[in-house]
C-alpha cells in the first residue's frame, strides 16, 4: 500500500464510524474475523480482492478509502511520487489523480512481479477497462478466453465479464490502464481489476 498510509487504522476508523464490530464486518464481507483483526493491526497486507470485499461491505470506494484532502483547484500534472498506490503489497497499482474531486475515469500505472495474480476469484464489476502492456508479459482471462500479451499489446473489455490478470513469466510486467467508472465501489458496483 502507499508509503505512510495506515491501512489498518483507516479500516478501523471506517468500521467504528459505521458502528460495526469486527465480527459483523467480517460476516458482511465474507471473510474471517481474524482477517479483519490482522488487517486492523497491520499484521497482514490485504490482497486487493480481500480489501475490495471488505470495502464493499462498508460500503466505500477504494478511492474514498485512500483519499485525503485535495486542493480546490488541483494541478493537471502529477509527479510519480504523488501517485497513490492502491495495490496489495505484491501488485503495485499507482492511481493518477486519486484525490481529484469528480474524477470520471481511473488511470493506473501497474506493476506485476513474476508470479503475481489478481486472484483465483474472477473479478466482475460495472464499467469498461483497457490497457497497453509496456514491458513483460501478462496473461489475461476474460469470460473464459485467455491470452498472453506482451509489449505493445493491448486489451479492452466490458468489466462485467469475469476476468483475471496473472504474470506467468519470469520478469516484471508493467502496463498502463484506464477504466470507468473511476472508483472501486459504490455499494460494491465499481472496481478496477482488483
Amino acid at each position: 500500500m502507499e508509503d505512510g498510509f495506515n491501512v489498518g487504522a483507516r479500516l478501523r476508523q471506517l468500521r467504528q464510524e459505521r458502528q460495526l464490530s469486527q465480527r459483523e464486518l467480517a460476516k458482511r464481507a465474507g471473510v474471517t474475523n481474524s482477517t479483519i483483526s490482522l488487517i486492523e493491526l497491520n499484521n497482514v497486507s490485504p490482497s486487493v480482492s480481500s480489501l475490495k470485499k471488505i470495502l464493499d461491505a462498508l460500503p466505500i470506494s477504494i478511492s474514498a478509502f485512500f483519499a485525503g484532502d485535495e486542493p480546490n483547484h488541483p494541478s493537471p500534472f502529477y509527479r510519480a511520487a504523488e501517485l497513490t498506490d492502491i495495490g496489495d503489497g505484491q501488485l503495485i497499482w499507482k492511481l493518477v489523480a486519486a484525490r481529484r474531486p469528480d474524477r470520471r475515469m481511473s488511470i493506473l500505472h501497474e506493476r506485476y512481479p513474476p508470479g503475481s495474480d489478481t486472484g483465483e476469484d474472477m473479478l466482475e464489476h460495472d464499467g469498461e477497462e483497457g490497457g497497453v502492456v509496456v514491458t513483460g508479459q501478462i496473461e489475461i482471462t476474460v469470460n473464459g478466453e485467455v491470452s498472453l500479451l506482451g509489449p505493445g499489446d493491448a486489451y479492452y473489455f466490458d468489466s462485467r465479464l469475469p476476468h483475471r490478470f496473472r504474470n506467468i513469466g519470469d520478469e516484471e510486467c508493467i502496463l498502463i490502464s484506464a477504466n470507468t467508472p473511476p472508483t472501486f465501489s459504490d455499494g460494491g458496483q465499481e472496481l478496477h481489476h482488483a
